[in-house]
């Protein structure tokens, strides 16, 4: 029989491990102005507009993208800036589907 504090040790190696890449998803949302996710976009990701418009476009239509992909820090860092110009942001590991 294994040992519940096995099971729970393994479970956070899971969630911990560094070897596999996380994403930063940006979701639909009714607030803001398509002109503005997009500005977003450029601004913290260096992104042309033309990459912007078509990031924007994909969270418009399909409800959600994602934006940035990387180390789990780098993507918790993403999200909280995300986060400070009002748009809504999660992250994720990114084996675990989109």
């Amino acid at each position: 029989m294994v040992k519940l504090d096995d099971k729970i040790d393994e479970a956070l190696k899971e969630i911990f491990v560094t070897d596999r890449p996380w994403i930063t998803i940006v979701w639909d949302d009714p607030v803001n102005l398509m002109s503005y996710v997009t500005y977003v976009l450029m601004k913290l990701f260096g992104l042309t507009r033309e990459s912007a418009h078509e990031l924007m476009m994909k969270v418009h239509t399909e409800g959600k993208a994602v934006v940035s992909k990387g180390s789990r820090e780098e993507m918790e860092h993403d999200v909280a800036r995300l986060h400070e110009f009002g748009l809504w942001a999660t992250l994720q590991r990114e084996d675990q589907g989109v």
